[in-house]
């Protein structure tokens, strides 16, 4: 068997210069709620989405017609179309568009990642498909957390230790990186009930606190899509998973059992 492959944890953009590595796969991890809202919105149709990282930008996408979503500090910006919450994103709106998406954290580190191998969507929603999409490409990687304002944040920790462990159980990955296995504690202590966890998390009292938190239970739920978005560079896309991946996947799934 060749030799496993490493798993990085980036707890903050901040940090991210420590980690850039060109030959990984970078997973970009915005759990509340960028990266949960990326893959509803490919889920319920768009077919394309274009991260931007300024208001001054998302509102010259506005002027040419596109439709936009856009929000700081969790709020929806007044030009914007929509904002932050993937039921926001939904099949009526989002069906055969392009959208234009611009938000405090998540999409700033899309593009600090941009030079890497592959830059991908990470959440809850798309996690067993990430796993065997990175497992497929066999590259080493790098878990972005975005967090909030460059600090950091329980929830996307969470969701970098779930997805390390998936990744660990393949036996094609290896980790002795200190924040990937804090982040693996992380999640094995909020695992058995997450939603009473992430109860402690900051960024679930913002959203209460702006009557946003709706999407709680949503944002937490396991494996709703087999879609993977990939950026390009200009924007993310989802190609079809082809069927070598998807024979791959199960021929995986059949060694592991």
């Amino acid at each position: 068997m060749p030799a496993k492959l490493p798993i990085e944890v980036c707890f903050s953009p901040a940090m991210y210069h420590r980690f850039h590595n060109d030959e990984a796969i970078v997973v970009i991890v915005d759990i509340l709620r960028a990266t949960s809202a990326i893959c509803t919105a490919f889920m319920n149709g768009a077919t394309q989405i274009i991260p931007v990282q300024t208001l001054d930008e998302a509102r010259q996408y506005k002027q040419k017609g596109y439709l936009v979503a856009a929000e700081r500090d969790g709020i929806k910006c007044d030009f914007a179309d929509l904002g932050n919450s993937p039921f926001n994103f939904t099949p009526q709106v989002v069906n055969n568009r392009i959208v234009v998406y611009s938000t405090t954290n998540g999409t700033q580190a899309i593009h600090m990642a941009e030079k890497s191998y592959k830059v991908v969507i990470g959440s809850f929603l798309n996690i067993s498909a990430l796993t065997d999409y990175i497992v497929y490409h066999q590259r080493p990687v790098v878990i972005f957390c975005a967090g909030w304002k460059d600090r950091f944040s329980l929830e996307d920790t969470i969701f970098a230790g779930a997805l390390t462990d998936k990744l660990l159980q393949t036996g094609h990955y290896e980790t002795s990186c200190d924040s990937a296995i804090a982040s693996f504690d992380l999640w094995s202590l909020a695992r058995p009930d997450i939603l009473a966890y992430i109860e402690k998390a900051a960024q679930r009292h913002r959203l209460r606190k702006n009557g946003l938190d709706d999407v709680i239970e949503y944002c937490f739920t396991a494996d709703l899509t087999p879609i993977v978005p990939e950026f390009t560079g200009s924007a993310l896309i989802v190609e079809k998973y082809c069927e070598n991946i998807n024979n791959f996947s199960q021929n995986e799934k059949k060694i592991r059992n």
